[in-house]
């Protein structure tokens, strides 16, 4: 499984959790948030793809920070339909950094559902050829960052072969969970761990020591 830590917000912590090397660094752009990201990316090493999560966003404000920040991928937290992720799969992406010679970008979509007890999955279908992930989050006042987990069993249902992402309330207190759902068949397209809160001194400012340990116990493929 690949890591992706989410909710980065200030530049010298970013940079902290940039040095461990997770797969994936997640930036929200959702002004309600406490971890909205006001400021600038600074560089990060080449292996690091960068997320923004957007939550019912318009398309424009999208595309806008994806040129802006030269983002990898676009996690959708709201109500975006599957129309919606079909428009920008094809929209025009030009990165910031080739706009001299307008060469065309492509993010990858992770479009969010979530989950408590039960989920009805026939709802991800239209979804399918839209998306290049899913993430499944725990349902609950927030969009994401409730710091709780959903019963990962229900994923023992889970219809299809998109890779999805596992989030919601993961920490340190969750590693022999994980290890065992590794094990399970609910994990076999299970492409990434989402942690967020469980890793947090604030909102959007990580410990990089809890994370250090995290990647310790858990193997995490490059």
């Amino acid at each position: 499984m690949k890591l992706k830590v989410c909710g980065m917000k200030y530049e010298d912590n970013i940079t902290q959790v940039a040095n461990l090397l997770p797969d994936y660094l997640g930036f929200i752009f959702y002004k309600k948030s406490a971890r909205h990201l006001n400021g600038s990316i600074p560089k990060l090493p080449e292996s690091i793809k960068k997320a923004g999560v957007f939550v019912d966003e318009s398309l424009e404000n999208v595309i806008e920070q994806i040129n802006t920040h030269q983002l990898h991928a676009v996690q959708l937290h709201g109500k975006e339909t599957p129309e919606y992720c079909d428009a920008l799969r094809h929209a025009e992406l030009v990165s910031a950094s080739h706009k001299k010679n307008q060469k065309q970008v492509q993010v990858e979509i992770i479009k969010v559902f979530s989950i408590k007890n039960e989920f009805n999955f026939e709802i991800l279908k239209p979804y399918e050829d839209v998306c290049d992930y899913f993430l499944f989050d725990t349902k609950g006042k927030l969009p994401g960052g409730n710091g709780y987990t959903f019963d990962w069993n229900v994923l023992n249902q889970y219809p299809s072969t998109k890779p999805f992402f596992l989030s919601g309330g993961i920490g340190l207190d969750q590693v022999e969970d994980i290890k065992k759902f590794k094990r399970s068949d609910a994990s076999k397209y299970c492409y990434a761990l989402d942690v967020n809160s469980k890793f947090e001194i604030e909102p959007g400012l990580k410990n990089i020591e809890k994370l250090k340990e995290f990647k310790k116990h858990l193997s995490f493929r490059t």
